[in-house]
């Protein structure tokens, strides 16, 4: 099955296949926030161990998916291979940082809203919250499209397919995440479904453009590669792991992370 899809994907255009890709990211969200549906809360343990995961497979596929076949790819020896990774690491970081500083969000799970004052209700702070996630990730998809186009010898499309399984998988989460407390918070079942699966819909706009760029900016795709890197790697850091430790049972999230990360490592070697 696997590789049917890998085949499937690897004739045609790359900025299609970034698409698919991302756009079954987007699906598993959906499928995540469904959840509100048959349920109107969930275990904490459960939720927290999920919260891991995700960061768990961020962090594994900003190593293995993104920053080493970026240096991999860089000219020269020493620190001037590695300088275009750093680079573009800090540039991703700063952008996500800058956005966090900037957009108006709320995490439920500190109960607080960040970025500039705003009068926007706190079920699109939520959102947003949820939406800053997905950015590096829909980027990070379509940037390894856009490589495998442009005949980078360090991409290849079962690397792509392999990082938009992971991301998939831990955006299931990510869709329960948005869509429980929305319904906590007395919003309809309807609703919240609507919100949860609306957090991921920048990712196939952020793949698209991450492929189109890189397939004809080819001396740009070190920069990109590591850009998205320090960007899911801030998410990780300043979110993801800080929301999955509040439980004074931590262990949990502590697990979730380590299976998160073996599972993306396991999977960009299985399938790259």
């Amino acid at each position: 099955m696997m590789d049917h899809v890998i085949n499937y994907l690897s004739e045609i255009n790359p900025v299609l296949a970034a698409l698919y890709a991302s756009t079954f990211t987007w699906l598993v969200t959906a499928l995540g926030a469904a959840f509100v549906f048959f349920f109107k809360t969930m275990n904490r343990n459960f939720l927290d161990s999920m919260l891991g995961f995700t960061g768990g497979v961020m962090v594994a596929a900003s190593i293995w998916s993104l920053l080493i076949p970026a240096i991999d790819m860089s000219e020269g020896d020493g620190f001037m291979q590695v300088l275009p990774a750093v680079i573009g690491f800090l540039m991703g970081a700063g952008f996500l940082f800058a956005l966090d500083k900037l957009l108006p969000h709320f995490h439920v799970n500190f109960k607080q809203v960040e970025g500039v004052k705003s009068p926007w209700q706190k079920t699109t702070l939520l959102v947003l919250a949820i939406t800053l996630h997905n950015i590096p990730e829909g980027l990070a998809v379509g940037v390894l499209f856009g490589a495998v186009a442009a005949g980078v010898p360090e991409a290849s499309i079962g690397g792509a397919v392999a990082l938009a399984v992971g991301i998939g998988l831990q955006n299931f989460p990510e869709g329960i995440a948005v869509a429980m407390p929305l319904r906590r918070m007395g919003i309809s079942r309807r609703k919240s479904f609507y919100y949860g699966q609306l957090s991921a819909i920048v990712e196939p706009i952020a793949a698209v453009l991450g492929a189109f760029s890189v397939a004809f900016f080819t001396p740009l795709l070190p920069y990109a590669l590591a850009f998205a890197a320090g960007a899911m790697m801030f998410v990780v850091v300043e979110e993801v792991i800080p929301e999955a430790q509040q439980n004074k049972d931590s262990d949990w999230a502590t697990l979730g992370f380590i299976g998160g990360f073996i599972l993306m490592m396991s999977l960009d070697v299985v399938l790259g």
